[in-house]
C-alpha cells in the first residue's frame, strides 16, 4: 500500500513512502496517475478543484485552495490556506450515547483486571516514581539546587555500590517566583505546588531565597495539609554559613525515608495519562495518535484518567469535542476554553491559525486544521467529563481537558502539575526533552524509530507497515504498564528531566 485514504469523504489521499512523477495509483478502485514527486506523508489530490475549494481530509475541511489544481497533483501548505478566523459562537449539539461508546474497540481491551507496581503513599494516592526532588520557590536558587541535586547523586551512588536501593535525585529549576503580578504569580506557584505534592515523588526539598514575590512562608500555606516528613523546606537567607551543606542534611534525611518505599500491586484504573504530540507530521494522525486514542478509551473504560491539552491545537476541531461534552456546563467550560485562547491571540495582535511549525509543514501538515483533526485524535471517542484551566488539579476521572498551550514543554509540564503519572508523547519528527513525570515518545514512523533510537520508547510506524491497530494496541499497553511498573523512559535515562511555567504577564 502507497497511499492511504483515511475518511470515505476525503479529497486528499496521503503518501505512505516517497512517490515520483508519472507513477499511478489507485484509490478505492480509482487509478491516479501522479503529476508531481509526492514525499512521505504529504497529500494528493484525488479529484480537480478550483481556487477557493476546501481540501478535506478526516472527513473535515482543512483549508482551502489558493490557486486551481489537477487530480495527481501533489498539495503542500504552499498551496492551502486555513479557514480560521477569529472568535466564535458555538451552539451545544451533543452526540448520542451510541457514539461515546468504545464498541468499535471493545473487543480488543483485555478482559482480565490489569495491574501495575507502584507506590501507595500515605493520602492513598498513588506514584510510579520514587525520586527525591529539589524544588526552588524563584529562579535566584537555581544554581543551589543544581548543586545539591548533583552532590546527593554522588552520594547516593556511593551507596548503592553497598547495596542500598538506589534512588535519584532531581532538581528542577525554573526563571520564575519573583517579579510577577496576579494570576500570572498565581499560576507559577500552582504549578510549583502541584509539582511538590506530586505523588511520583518519593520526597521533596523545597528551596527558597526569602526575599522573593514567592514567600516561602506563603507557598508553605499553600501547599495546605501535606507529608511533613518527607517535603522539607530550607530559606537560603535565613541558613547560618552554607545552604549547600545545610541543604545536603536535609536530604540525607530525605534519603533515609524514601529510600525504605517498596512497590506495590495497583489497579490500572488509578493510572493518570496525559496525552501530548509534538513535531508532528503527515503520519500522526495515521498512526501514534489514533493508537493513542485507543488507549486513551480503554483507561477511560476502566475507570481511569487521561487529559487532553495543547488548546490552540484543537482549533479547527473543537466542536468534535465540545459536542463529546457530557454536560452544557462542560460544553460552556470547553467553549471558554477554547476563545480565552484565541483572545489570547488576538490581544497580541496574532492570528489564531498560523501554528504549523517548519517541521510540521515539511512532515506533510499545511494547516491549523489538519494538525488539530490529528491532534485531537490521541483522545479517543470517549466523553468529555471534565475541563481544567492551567494549575489546576484533576479532580474528576475519564477525559478531561486541560488549558494550555501547545508548546511541548509548558503543556507537558502542565499536564504533570495535573496530576498526571505519564505523558504519551507522539512524535514524527523527534524529541528528545522530557518532563518531571516520564515522557514516553512514541513515533508516527518507523525512519524515525530507527535514526533516533535514544529518543523513541515506541514505534507506531508499524501500523502503516502492515501491523494490525489492534496487535499494535496490545504492544502499546503492555509497553505503558511496564513503565507504570518501573521501566525508564528515554528521557529518563538521559537525565531529560526538565520544567516550563507558562508566562502571561509582564515582568518586574
Amino acid at each position: 500500500m502507497k497511499t492511504i485514504r483515511i475518511n470515505p469523504a476525503d479529497n486528499v489521499a496521503v503518501a505512505i513512502e516517497p512517490l515520483r512523477a508519472g507513477e499511478k495509483i489507485s484509490i478505492d478502485g480509482q487509478v491516479i496517475t501522479l503529476n508531481n514527486d509526492v514525499p512521505a506523508g504529504h497529500k494528493i489530490l484525488l479529484t480537480h478543484l478550483k481556487q477557493g475549494d476546501n481540501i478535506i481530509k478526516y472527513g473535515y475541511p482543512i483549508g482551502h485552495l489558493t490557486e486551481d489544481h489537477k487530480q495527481g497533483d501533489y498539495i503542500c501548505h504552499e498551496h492551502i490556506k486555513t479557514n480560521l478566523s477569529g472568535l466564535l459562537h458555538y451552539e451545544y449539539q451533543p452526540v448520542g450515547k451510541e457514539e461515546l461508546t468504545n464498541s468499535t474497540y471493545e473487543k480488543w481491551f483485555p478482559k482480565e483486571r490489569i495491574t501495575f507496581q507502584g507506590y501507595r503513599r500515605k493520602n492513598g494516592d498513588v506514584g510510579i516514581r520514587n525520586e527525591i526532588w529539589i524544588v526552588p520557590t524563584v529562579g535566584c536558587v537555581n544554581g543551589v539546587v543544581n548543586q545539591l541535586a548533583s552532590a546527593l547523586n554522588k552520594e547516593i551512588d556511593q551507596l548503592s555500590q553497598n547495596g542500598v536501593p538506589k534512588l535519584r535525585a532531581v532538581a528542577f529549576p525554573h526563571n520564575y517566583g519573583c517579579s510577577q503580578l496576579s494570576e500570572d504569580h498565581e499560576n507559577t506557584r500552582k504549578v510549583l505546588k502541584n509539582l511538590v505534592l506530586h505523588p511520583n515523588a518519593g520526597a521533596v526539598l523545597v528551596v527558597g531565597l526569602g526575599c522573593e514575590n514567592n514567600q516561602p512562608d506563603q507557598f508553605e500555606e499553600l501547599l495546605g495539609t501535606y507529608d511533613k516528613e518527607r517535603i522539607r523546606m530550607m530559606v537560603t537567607q535565613k541558613v547560618e554559613g552554607d545552604e549547600v551543606e545545610e541543604g545536603m542534611k536535609i536530604l540525607r534525611n530525605l534519603y533515609a525515608i524514601a529510600s525504605k518505599d517498596r512497590r506495590e500491586e495497583i489497579p490500572l484504573n488509578e493510572l493518570r495519562v496525559g496525552l501530548k504530540c509534538g513535531g508532528s507530521d503527515g503520519f500522526s494522525g495515521i498512526t501514534a495518535n489514533p493508537l493513542l486514542g485507543v488507549f486513551s478509551d480503554f483507561i477511560v473504560s476502566q475507570g481511569g484518567t487521561t487529559v487532553l491539552t495543547e488548546v490552540p491545537e484543537m482549533f479547527g476541531a473543537e466542536t468534535i469535542l465540545m459536542n463529546r461534552c457530557e454536560t452544557a456546563k462542560l460544553f460552556d467550560q470547553t467553549v471558554s476554553l477554547v476563545n480565552d485562547f484565541k483572545q489570547y491571540f488576538l490581544s497580541h495582535g496574532e492570528p489564531v491559525g498560523e501554528n504549523p511549525s517548519p517541521g510540521n509543514k515539511a512532515g506533510g501538515i499545511s494547516t491549523l486544521e489538519e494538525k488539530a483533526l490529528g491532534c485531537t485524535q490521541k483522545c479517543g471517542k470517549s466523553a468529555v467529563t471534565g475541563v481544567l484551566q492551567y494549575g489546576e488539579r484533576l479532580s474528576v476521572k475519564g477525559l478531561n481537558l486541560l488549558s494550555a498551550p501547545g508548546n511541548d514543554l509548558v503543556a507537558s509540564t502542565a499536564l504533570a502539575a495535573s496530576g498526571c503519572h505519564i505523558v504519551l508523547f507522539t512524535t514524527g519528527r523527534g524529541t528528545p526533552f522530557g518532563t518531571f513525570v516520564p515522557t514516553m515518545k512514541v513515533s508516527t514512523n518507523s525512519t524515525l524509530f530507527h535514526q533516533k533510537p535514544t529518543w523513541i520508547d515506541f514505534n507506531a510506524g508499524t501500523i502503516v507497515e502492515g501491523e494490525k491497530m489492534e496487535d499494535a494496541f496490545k504492544r502499546f499497553t503492555q509497553k505503558v504498564v511496564e513503565i507504570a511498573s518501573g521501566e525508564l523512559t528515554w528521557n529518563e535515562k538521559k537525565d531529560y528531566q526538565e520544567i516550563a511555567i507558562f508566562k502571561t504577564g509582564v515582568t518586574l
